[in-house]
């Protein structure tokens, strides 16, 4: 299957920044980390499990700059400081829910992040990348 570039541009405003074409109406997102790729099937089996993990609220309207094809984190992303147990997170996916839900989008890290007691995930600004191509 294949889209077109307007089409991928749609998809990624309705879902990340809430401008909707006139198919959908759009809610909040939410950043998740995970120690394996939780590939296309969307499986959660794989989430960061570490003591005060939560997901990221990422409010559509600000949360996002349109690139074209191509969507960053338009602010500085913050997740919970660890408090205890330890993970190597590997992918992030942008989520429906602050739990469960559907993974909308999910890729690979540049790099493995270990996560142990006192440490502090996160994401610089123009660090979190999605795009349909």
């Amino acid at each position: 299957m294949s889209m077109s570039n307007t089409t991928e541009n749609d998809i990624l405003k309705m879902s990340l920044i809430g401008t909707d074409p006139l198919w959908r109406v759009g809610a909040n997102v939410y950043l998740a980390l995970f120690t394996a790729d939780p590939t296309e099937s969307g499986v959660f089996t794989d989430e960061a499990t570490f003591t005060g993990y939560a997901r990221v609220l990422m409010a559509k309207a600000t949360s996002w700059t349109d690139g074209g094809s191509t969507f960053t984190n338009a602010n500085l992303v913050q997740f919970p400081q660890c408090t205890g147990g330890t993970n190597t997170i590997t992918h992030f996916a942008v989520c429906t829910l602050a739990t469960a839900g559907q993974i909308l989008y999910s890729g690979t890290l540049n790099s493995p992040l270990a996560i142990s007691n006192g440490i502090q995930p996160q994401f610089s600004i123009g660090s979190v990348s999605i795009n349909l191509d």
